[in-house]
């Protein structure tokens, strides 16, 4: 335990003392903040309003609460993955400039090294987006805040499961590169492809029905919608107090992904958490899995 205890501090010294890795994994959630407030919240506000029957008003604070939340809920969707990866790139550069090799003729065991990689990625993840929901929180107190105390406190569970998903999928990944120039390319990739798959950047409401059938299988695209369900849960009732009728208020749901469907059946959100932590489970579990035949095979 002291071992690991040490590789996991000696993961996080070299994480921390890396500026641009720390600095690049910080600002990523910061400078999405400002692209979706610059960019998006117009689009989103605009859209919402145009998509309630006629009829029917909605209040600017209401109207801009809806949205921030819509928009926080998506950038902290991607940036508990994309930031993972970002972390998760100490890995490969001991590969890369050969630092692996003084654990591997050291007499500490590889599980040691392997779980200290992990859990250093988790943790100095963690410290990011935990610090990124904190700047979103200021943002959404500012544009209308509808959450209550356990809403705060489940957003901060969807996180914290969010990270460890992102964690267990990017060290099952960055299991197999071994320069930088494979880090970077594969960073890339899910940067600017995940948020798309997991409903982040555009609802899945808004796709064709076979591709929303093929949405529904990642686990991404539920750990989105948790954080929409904690985070606009109180908007919506909001909504239901202004007297929203209740046709018109699945139709909002559903056009945000507040609900979602598995082949026309409604997910709950029980079983939302069910598909993210057994995802996490399974990719940790390949992980494990990867290091055992890589150990056995030499």
């Amino acid at each position: 335990m002291k071992i690991l205890f040490n590789i996991v501090r000696r993961n996080l010294k070299l994480f921390f003392k890396d500026k641009g890795m720390f600095f690049s994994s910080l600002i990523t959630p910061i400078i999405l903040l400002v692209l979706y407030a610059a960019f998006l919240a117009k689009t989103y506000r605009d859209s919402f309003a145009s998509a309630l029957p006629d009829g029917v008003t909605i209040p600017n604070s209401v109207l801009n609460g809806t949205v921030a939340s819509q928009l926080i809920s998506a950038l902290l969707a991607v940036s508990c993955v994309t930031v993972a990866f970002c972390s998760n790139l100490l890995m490969i550069q001991d590969k890369a400039n050969g630092s692996i090799r003084d654990f591997t003729v050291s007499p500490v065991r590889r599980s040691a090294v392997a779980a200290g990689y992990y859990i250093a990625s988790a943790a100095s993840t963690l410290i990011v987006t935990i610090s990124a929901l904190a700047v979103c929180m200021i943002y959404i107190a500012n544009q209308g805040w509808y959450m209550t105390f356990s809403d705060v406190l489940l957003v901060i569970i969807d996180v914290v499961l969010l990270t460890l998903f992102g964690t267990a999928l990017s060290s099952c990944v960055n299991f197999f590169l071994s320069t930088s120039g494979q880090a970077s390319a594969v960073g890339t990739i899910v940067s600017a492809g995940y948020g798309f798959i997991c409903g982040a950047y555009m609802p899945i409401a808004s796709f064709g029905e076979g591709l929303q059938k093929v949405l529904s299988f990642m686990p991404g695209t539920y750990g989105t919608c948790l954080l929409k369900n904690h985070m606009m849960r109180g908007v919506f009732a909001e909504m239901e107090n202004l007297g929203f009728p209740p046709e018109v208020m699945k139709e909002v749901r559903d056009g945000v992904d507040y609900n979602i469907y598995f082949f026309d059946n409604h997910v709950s959100v029980s079983a939302m958490y069910t598909v993210l932590i057994g995802a996490i489970l399974l990719f940790t579990g390949l992980f494990v899995l990867f290091h055992i035949m890589k150990r056995r095979a030499k």
